[in-house]
């Protein structure tokens, strides 16, 4: 973080490849939407890079892993004024939060939802979030520019999302 405070990019890329998941983790669980979620990792990250100093030491996965549960809880309260009282305030961040928010989507449906993507976008997606890669891993497994990388599991996740939205209404 101290890097990243002097603005220092690959120190900000080292934390969002090391953290991400955590954070989306940390989301879903409370969302259960992959797009708000994905909203909220990218907020938290920006928040990171914007306003490093908020972080004032001790585990900086408590933390992010705090700041994304309040994001997201506060995302979820602004969508419904009802759903305040449907949130478990008294949430506990596991390390292992990531497999706990996938383990509560429906496994089939997203099997065949992740099956109808194009091979270049369900791939580094497996690779990622199922294989526990990082996308510089990823990159560097398939041969691909990092930042190809980021895009095709950037527009796989939306497609995931929209055929997963998609699936609830039918």
């Amino acid at each position: 973080m101290e890097r990243v405070r002097l603005r220092d990019a690959d120190a900000f890329e080292a934390l969002y490849d090391g953290y991400h998941r955590l954070v989306y983790g940390v989301a879903m669980r409370v969302l259960a939407d992959p797009g708000a979620a994905e909203d909220v990792t990218q907020a938290v990250f920006l928040k990171v890079w914007s306003s490093p100093a908020l972080f004032q030491g001790g585990s900086f996965g408590a933390w992010i892993a705090r700041v994304a549960r309040n994001r997201a809880v506060d995302l979820a309260r602004s969508r419904s004024s009802h759903g305040e009282s449907q949130l478990d305030e008294t949430l506990v961040v596991e390390e292992d939060l990531e497999d706990t928010a996938l383990a509560n989507i429906d496994g089939e449906r997203v099997r065949k939802a992740l099956a109808r993507l194009p091979v270049e976008q369900r791939e580094p997606i497996e690779l990622g979030f199922f294989g526990g890669a990082t996308q510089d891993q990823i990159a560097r497994q398939t041969g691909l520019p990092l930042g190809t990388v980021k895009t095709r599991i950037r527009t796989g996740l939306r497609r995931l999302r929209n055929a997963l939205e998609d699936a609830l209404t039918v």
